[in-house]
């Protein structure tokens, strides 16, 4: 209605509200790989995530609900019923693909530097002669809230930020993508790494049973499975043990266990581990002081830390205390991701370390790269900010499907294995990292409810680097190695 100051010929009308469309964008280019020239496509922008309406039983059009942002790399002139397709994403939760993109899979990557001597700004970014394009087409998902994936105007981006919401809107961009590319009858492979691994789990499970989609393989970098392995929350001791081979290879590289070699000390670590660490923290107050005293020698030989610190802990070891009290005496912390990485926080007193140099480490060289290859060379151009890790999703993350119970995906796991008993996984963990450690990840592997016939579809590699174990750069080599054997080996073709 007009007021009194306005006649209806001078009320301004507000602009009708822009329906959302596909914005990608196509380039050409050529990467050269020993003696072979790829020549290949690379597809960037956002995809329009729909909504079927249903009014009075009948279909009434579709609604769009959210943007997201991807990018595909596809080999020129290639079959695409041989040619293997591999969907990757990280985790956080809220955390985009750069990682994985511009570290290890893609065909450039970022010129980071590593512990102990890393690039000072700006950053390089050049070709990956070990792409895995080199073996499989690949595509780069940002799930909503993270790189330049919205929800649309009108819609609440917390709608998409919770476990079930996330596999299904993850899960539709790949069977958009996989019709709309006439990839279907592709050998498929799912790329996770972190939440990214939850992600992927959770993800073999829902394709298969909502749209019939079969893998080939899974690949989980970093994985985390069982959340209840890595939760120090009271009267859960479990993780206590699983990040102790961690902590001993930590203060293995950071010679606090010198005249070892690393295999031997994580051998030793592992095998107390299991047996009598545990123990001894199952009995409470009633373990027998000498057997006491006989563990806080041992973890105090496998941690670097002293005696009278474990003992005041009472045998148990909070991980963000570790980093901040294992090179206390050189007022250094350690990194939680990559426990090779130091740095100093302002108070070195502190009780736990306050950030983490292994992330502080990446976050600059990364971003710089992705902002300026994604303009420059991809031809992509939008002006909001790439999200590279959302916060305000990682606030907002739901698990209300497991209220009440630690987060597991290790029963989907199982179920589409049991589903599809061609499906493979590898998963790759580093030693160094403290985020997810391997022996949490050996642990679920362990306990995964399939038959001893399935058992040889998992394969386990490990490297001496951290989280993103790819900075590492005789890890990345050898990674990408590993990862083109599997894909090969995984295709059946």
């Amino acid at each position: 209605m007009a007021t009194p100051e306005q006649t209806p010929e001078t009320v301004e009308a507000k602009p009708a509200k822009a329906t959302p469309v596909d914005d990608l964008t196509t380039t050409q280019h050529t990467l050269t790989v020993g003696r072979r020239k790829l020549k290949y496509t690379a597809t960037t922008g956002r995809v329009v995530l729909r909504q079927e309406v249903v009014t009075d039983g009948k279909f009434d059009g579709h609604v769009p609900k959210a943007e997201v942002f991807l990018t595909a790399y596809t080999l020129d002139d290639a079959d695409p019923g041989s040619r293997p397709v591999t969907f990757a994403f990280n985790g956080g939760p809220g955390s985009s693909s750069i990682w994985l993109h511009l570290g290890l899979l893609g065909p450039r990557r970022v010129v980071s530097g590593d512990a102990g001597e890393l690039a000072p700004p700006p950053y390089g970014l050049v070709d990956n002669a070990e792409t895995l394009l080199k073996d499989s087409d690949l595509v780069f998902i940002d799930p909503v809230s993270t790189g330049y994936s919205r929800a649309v105007e009108g819609e609440k981006a917390g709608d998409y930020h919770g476990f079930t919401a996330d596999l299904e809107s993850v899960g539709e961009v790949i069977r958009l993508w996989t019709s709309r590319n006439g990839r279907w009858m592709s050998p498929k492979f799912l790329a996770g790494e972190s939440y990214g691994t939850t992600r992927a789990a959770g993800l073999a499970a829902h394709l298969q049973d909502r749209y019939g989609m079969y893998l080939n393989g899974i690949i989980l970098i970093s994985a985390v499975l069982e959340f209840g392995t890595l939760d120090f929350t009271p009267g859960n001791d479990l993780p206590f043990t699983l990040f102790l081979p961690s902590y001993a290879a930590a203060a293995h590289y950071h010679g606090l266990i010198p005249d070892r070699e690393l295999d031997e000390v994580l051998a030793d670590a592992e095998r107390f581990a299991a047996g009598r660490y545990p123990n001894a923290l199952a009995q409470g107050n009633r373990v027998a002081d000498d057997y006491r005293a006989e563990v806080v020698t041992r973890l105090a030989g496998l941690t670097g830390l002293s005696e009278d610190y474990i003992d005041r802990v009472n045998l148990r070891i909070e991980h963000t205390r570790f980093f901040a009290e294992v090179l206390r005496a050189r007022r250094q912390v350690v990194g939680r991701l990559d426990a090779r990485f130091t740095g100093w926080d302002a108070d070195s007193a502190a009780e736990t370390s306050v950030d983490d140099p292994s992330f502080r480490a990446i976050i600059g060289p990364y971003t710089a790269a992705l902002n300026h290859y994604l303009h420059a060379e991809l031809d992509y151009h939008n002006d909001l900010p790439y999200e590279f890790l959302s916060s305000q999703a990682a606030k907002d993350w739901s698990y209300k499907e497991f209220e009440n119970n630690h987060v597991t995906v290790a029963d989907k796991l199982g179920e589409a294995m049991r589903g599809n008993p061609h499906l493979k996984v590898h998963i790759a963990s580093g030693h160094y990292d403290c985020a997810t450690p391997y022996f949490a990840t050996e642990y679920t592997v362990a306990r995964l409810q399939i038959p001893a016939e399935l058992r040889g579809n998992i394969e386990l590699c490990y490297y001496p680097a951290g989280h993103m174990m790819y900075v590492h750069e005789p890890t990345r080599r050898q990674q990408s190695k590993d990862l083109a054997a599997f894909i090969q080996g995984a295709s059946n073709r």
